[in-house]
């Protein structure tokens, strides 16, 4: 990794803490469909803000999840949102990836 790109992994760990210790954050949540549509949408082109809104919208849905006892949810949720920082931050490395876990959060959640 670039300096640059663990300036950047930094940029988002504040960001987590504070949904993680902030369940009010929790309130507001992305459909499904919209989960999905838009994740497909960054595994192709990687827009930063698009892309960084949802993923914080995913961490306040999983933290939904978790309060709710689905963890199967809140885990294949988990997993589409490192997919989707990997296909940021290695896009060098991993041509054409796709979400594989896509269908576990259609299934789960």
């Amino acid at each position: 990794m670039t300096f640059f790109s663990i300036k950047k992994f930094i940029s988002f760990t504040p960001l987590f803490f504070v949904l993680l210790s902030n369940p009010i954050f929790a309130e507001q949540s992305l459909t499904k469909s919209e989960i999905l549509r838009k994740s497909n949408e960054c595994f192709k082109d990687f827009q930063y803000k698009v892309c960084n809104n949802l993923l914080l919208k995913m961490e306040k849905m999983q933290l939904v999840e978790s309060e709710q006892n689905r963890y199967k949810c809140q885990t294949s949720i988990l997993g589409l949102q490192t997919e989707l920082i990997e296909t940021y931050y290695f896009k060098k490395l991993k041509k054409n990836k796709k979400g594989i876990m896509i269908p576990y959060v259609n299934k789960n959640c």
